[in-house]
């Protein structure tokens, strides 16, 4: 079965950078259409990001625009997502998410197949 595990969250000040990984097992890592989503306490969960099976095309919120960059290592079964300019408002538990038949722009909407656990990011000001 497909399973995600995410790693790099953690504690940082405004203007700050993270890098979050998420590596998948289990799965044809290289067909997924992957993405992050975000959840903040007691807001409901949202789409930040998605990269296509190739890479070559991507998808962004339009809070993290400019800031933040996905990417993946299709040899290696993971994913990336680069945070830069971090904002107190950006604080959230992050989640790696991967879909075998959708687009970065559908994900956006339709969420995904499988999710991993989460990774922490709180980003203080």
């Amino acid at each position: 079965q497909v399973q995600l595990v995410e790693s790099g969250g953690g504690l940082v000040q405004a203007g700050g950078s993270l890098r979050l990984a998420c590596v998948l097992s289990g799965g044809p890592f290289s067909l997924y259409t992957m993405g992050w989503f975000r959840q903040a306490p007691e807001k409901e969960r949202e789409f930040v990001a998605a990269i296509s099976s190739s890479g070559d095309n991507t998808n962004y919120a339009d809070p993290v625009k400019g800031r933040f960059t996905i990417s993946r290592v299709n040899a290696q079964k993971t994913l990336y997502l680069q945070m830069n300019s971090l904002k107190p408002e950006d604080t959230a538990a992050y989640y790696c998410a991967a879909d075998h038949l959708g687009t970065p722009q559908t994900m956006a909407v339709n969420f995904a197949d499988y999710w991993g656990q989460g990774t922490q990011v709180t980003v203080s000001s």
